[in-house]
């Protein structure tokens, strides 16, 4: 049977038919709906959400050497986390398959940089695939496992943001039940102190070897030949962007396997082509390997570092054939910048964090949008969990005045994937910061998936529920205060108090996501005709809240949610609540 599928949804496919057993990661887009989908899909598969990425990779990596089939998924940066575990185990190997699948984000969607995973799998000698569709998806993550248990290794799996979320038809075929292999105790093996991991990293060697030659003869990387002189190697998205440009007018050299990468058969497709173009999305990857491999080609010289790449720019650069990316409208269209919904519960705290002229220590999550304005109250956003730690790190720069004026603002979920840390750092080095937990009940940004403080597992079956207040405590901060930010004038005294504190202290602002089913706003909120027109209303950044064209202030009630955070900003009580 075909069906068309996400190319997330096709991995997961991938996944389930080649007999995967153990599914653990960290939310993070492009790669969210890989484990959403086994989780809904995929009873068979036990799946879970981990607090981070570290943790993912590593309960992955228990089940493989357990015996088990194991996947563990990512975003690019998520990657940084799982770094530790994953460059050992190169050195380990595979018992099971196990399969580490990372997504990159060329442009930037949803990313605070752009960095290209390909490096990860060339610096921890692991393998690599990039496949450039659904159809692939699904085959190279059936083949990644395969592979990983004939090599004894780790293997990766490169997805892209347009290839995990585009659609394409996959074949589904029937999932290929596997018994666990059996567990053997192999200190050697297994425990990477030096002693043998000096002995391991020969075998990482010779594998590498052995897999260099595979790459050469392998189906992952197939040549097309139109009989053209111009020649593209090209992977992953690329690939298709590179086909739909030139047509056949090129021949292709299409690589499945980017780690390692097949010398002779790129030596040999090059030899047949008077010119020779390396067509890759952000670093020069291929291209550095084939000019240390003495092959000429064009790269970077004319296709660019930055963003993705499009059918356009291609056929300009290698044709010389321009055309427009898009069509321009006849009338311009205004601007729409990214605005935290309306009934956000984050924008109560960033008004109040505005009003005080704050110095704030951001994160990342739906809050990082604290930044834009009207709101513009956060001043710095780094990684997830730095919010905690940058701060700490600026009083202690700065001196005890200017923590006064210092607050970190920091998820509920994203707390649990790197915030703990942070905050031991400031009670057992004698801190005095004041943190914010903003605790909107659900992991946001990427799509409402559970945490360890809602009190579900990924299934939506009821679990233990981290308590907040206990576990702040429980590392020694002793003032702990629970604060709802839409009661705009406790939460300013609550903050005001904080900062006055000569020691750690949480608020905990406690209010859910307005987009979860479980809050219940009802009706809207109207402006009255003795509206003062002192447009204080307008500092919320409010996406419901407009100005009227006549020097006043309207309120759309399609957008309007009736959450009310209006109705308490207004000193004059001009706003009321219409239900």
């Amino acid at each position: 049977m075909k069906k068309l599928l996400l190319g997330n949804a096709a991995v997961a496919r991938g996944a389930y038919e080649a007999g995967v057993r153990v599914v653990s990661s960290y939310p993070g887009t492009p790669s969210t709906e890989i484990t959403e989908e086994i989780a809904a899909s995929y009873p068979e598969v036990y799946c879970e959400w981990a607090p981070n990425e570290k943790v993912a990779g590593e309960v992955a990596i228990g089940a493989a050497i357990g015996g088990a089939r194991a996947m563990s998924c990512m975003k690019h940066v998520g990657l940084n986390v799982m770094a530790d575990p994953v460059f050992t185990m190169s050195y380990i190997g595979a018992n099971a398959g196990l399969v580490f699948c990372v997504a990159d984000d060329p442009g930037m969607h949803s990313s605070q940089n752009e960095q290209d995973s390909r490096h990860y799998a060339e610096a921890a000698k692991i393998t690599m695939l990039e496949p450039s569709d659904s159809a692939e998806c699904k085959q190279f993550t059936k083949i990644a496992y395969e592979l990983s248990e004939e090599y004894d290794t780790p293997v990766f799996l490169r997805l892209s943001t347009r290839v995990s979320h585009s659609q394409s038809m996959v074949e589904l075929e029937d999932r290929e039940e596997r018994e666990l292999l059996p567990y053997e105790k192999n200190i050697g093996k297994y425990v990477m102190m030096p002693g043998n991991a000096k002995k391991q990293h020969i075998v990482v060697e010779e594998r590498q070897a052995r897999l260099a030659e595979y790459a050469n003869t392998s189906p992952l990387n197939r040549v097309e030949d139109n009989g053209a002189k111009i020649g593209v190697i090209s992977s992953g998205i690329t690939y298709m962007y590179a086909k739909e440009a030139l047509g056949d007018k090129a021949d292709y050299l299409k690589l499945g396997m980017v780690y390692p990468l097949p010398e002779k058969l790129i030596k040999d497709f090059a030899a047949k082509h008077d010119k020779v173009y390396v067509i890759e999305e952000l670093d020069p990857f291929i291209e550095n390997f084939c000019r240390a491999a003495g092959v000429d080609v064009i790269g970077k010289e004319i296709f660019t570092l930055l963003g993705e790449y499009t059918p356009t720019m291609i056929k300009e650069a290698v044709l010389g054939e321009k055309a427009p990316d898009y069509c321009e409208l006849a009338e311009n269209i205004p601007m729409r910048p990214p605005v935290l919904c309306a009934g956000c519960p984050h924008r109560g705290t960033f008004y109040v964090l505005k009003k005080l002229g704050l110095v704030v220590a951001g994160d990342i999550g739906c809050y990082t949008l604290g930044a834009v304005a009207p709101l513009a109250s956060v001043d710095t956003t780094i990684c997830m969990g730095a919010s905690v730690s940058a701060a700490h790190g600026m009083a202690k720069a700065r001196g005890k005045d200017f923590n006064k004026k210092l607050v970190s603002v920091i998820g509920d979920s994203t707390f649990m994937h790197s915030g703990i840390t942070g905050l031991v750092d400031i009670v057992y080095n004698k801190g005095a910061n004041t943190v914010i937990i903003l605790d909107n009940s659900i992991t946001g940004m990427t799509g409402h998936q559970d945490n360890p403080t809602t009190g579900y597992t990924i299934r939506k079956e009821p679990t233990k529920q981290v308590n907040l207040i206990t576990l702040c405590k429980s590392v020694g901060v002793e003032r702990v205060v629970v604060a709802d930010p839409f009661d705009l004038k406790n939460f300013e005294q609550v903050v005001k108090a904080e900062l006055e504190a000569d020691e750690p202290s949480v608020i905990i602002a406690q209010r859910p996501c307005a987009l979860l089913k479980t809050v219940k706003y009802t009706g809207h909120c109207k402006i009255g005709e003795d509206c003062r027109k002192c447009k204080l209303c307008m500092k919320l950044g409010c996406p419901a809240i407009s100005e009227d064209g006549a020097g006043g202030v309207k309120i759309d009630v399609t957008q309007c949610n009736g959450c009310g955070l209006c109705v308490n900003v207004c000193p004059f009580g001009c706003i009321k609540k219409e239900d």
